[in-house]
C-alpha cells in the first residue's frame, strides 16, 4: 500500500529559507543539556541575535534553536512562526502584494 506524503507547509517552508540565511552555529553539548550547551555558548562567544544554534546531542540526534532578541527559541516554532521575530524582517523577501493606486479621472 502507497504512503500518503505529509503536507509541507508553505508558511513553514518560508520559515526555513529565512532561517537558512541568518548566521549559523553548530555546536557539541557535552555532559549539558542541550538548550543549556547553547545557552553557554552564546554567552561565551557573545552572539548577538538573529542567530541559528545546531547542538549535537549523541551521533543521532541534533536539536536547533533560534537566537532571538527576547530569548533562545526552538528552531521549528521560529520556522512556523517566523513573522513574530522583527530580527527576521530583513531576511524576508518583498512581499507580493499589489500596492493600491489611485487613478483619475477627468
Amino acid at each position: 500500500m502507497a504512503r500518503k506524503r505529509k503536507r509541507k507547509s508553505r508558511r513553514r517552508q518560508e520559515g526555513r529559507k529565512i532561517l537558512e540565511l541568518v548566521p549559523q552555529y553548530s555546536i557539541e553539548s557535552g555532559e549539558d543539556k542541550p538548550v543549556t550547551a547553547a545557552r553557554k555558548y552564546i554567552q561565551e562567544q557573545k552572539i548577538a541575535p538573529p542567530a541559528v544554534l545546531t547542538v549535537r546531542r549523541n551521533e543521532h540526534t541534533t536539536d536547533r534553536y533560534f537566537w532571538a532578541e527576547k530569548g533562545l527559541f526552538g528552531a521549528q516554532y521560529v520556522e512556523e512562526n517566523h513573522f513574530l521575530f522583527p530580527s527576521l524582517r530583513v531576511y524576508q523577501p518583498p512581499s507580493k502584494t499589489p500596492v493600491a493606486t489611485a487613478s483619475k479621472r477627468g
